[in-house]
């Protein structure tokens, strides 16, 4: 369907078309604080407690698959049941993110409970004016010590493109090249040090060039580079510091190609 189709069906319909990123805009991944974007920046991603940016694509980062950092003990007041536990009634962290617990998706139910609380905070993210969302740890079944398999991702990742799009907002994969995002419902990909694993072309043969690629400083800065001389001019590249502090704070760095 044409975008001129689709927009006449809008405002026939009522209903908000969904709105996909800028292919091979300019980004900004500002999970470590909000600021102003830069000059020709097209596309900025901020976490769902953030504002949207101002004048620019704006996409909401969401934990969907664990619990953010400091937030445990609310889940563990509202929804203690849906976080996942070893055969010992130990919580499950991710090793890499000690704060966050992962979600018990291993049940219809309990994805179905999960999903409604992600879809509350996509509620929130398009409400404030974001474009779209930006689910995060699709890949946990393989940091849940083999409770968790890839069909409970898989199932999960349905429910959460359905209640991104219900919402009027696009939805990324982020991460986990080795599933196919396009055939669960995905609209386009956040990826991460990819041109560090070598799997950039994964993404972009499933989006084109609807790829937000982040690279991080303390991998060096040949694998930037390389990818903005593979990539710059037909996906979105960006390098970051590890740690995606604000601007104007120790540490920040922003590039672009």
């Amino acid at each position: 369907m044409t975008f001129v189709v689709s927009l006449v069906l809008a405002v026939v319909t009522g209903v908000t078309p969904i709105a996909l990123p800028p292919a091979g805009g300019t980004p900004d991944y500002q999970l470590g604080g909000a600021y102003r974007p830069a000059a020709g920046v097209d596309i900025v991603v901020r976490d769902r407690t953030a504002k949207p940016a101002s004048g620019v694509y704006s996409v909401c980062y969401v934990n969907a698959f664990q619990t953010q950092p400091g937030r445990l003990s609310w889940w563990r007041k509202k929804h203690p049941g849906l976080l996942l536990r070893d055969g010992k009634g130990r919580l499950v962290r991710d090793r890499d993110w000690p704060g966050e617990v992962l979600l018990d998706l291993r049940t219809a139910k309990k994805r179905a409970a999960a999903a409604r609380i992600a879809r509350r905070w996509f509620a929130g993210c398009a409400e404030r004016g974001f474009r779209a969302v930006e689910p995060d740890n699709l890949d946990s079944w393989a940091r849940s010590k083999k409770l968790l398999k890839r069909s409970h991702a898989r199932a999960h990742a349905r429910l959460l493109v359905r209640a991104a799009h219900a919402e009027r907002l696009a939805i990324a994969q982020k991460n986990t090249a080795g599933l196919n995002g396009r055939k669960l419902g995905f609209d386009f990909a956040v990826a991460e040090e990819c041109e560090v694993y070598r799997e950039c072309g994964r993404y972009t043969r499933m989006y084109g060039r609807r790829v937000i690629e982040v690279e991080y400083t303390d991998n060096g800065r040949k694998a930037f580079d390389r990818a903005c001389r593979a990539r710059g001019s037909k996906i979105s590249v960006v390098l970051r510091d590890r740690d995606l502090v604000a601007r104007g704070r120790p540490g920040h760095v922003f590039r672009t190609c």
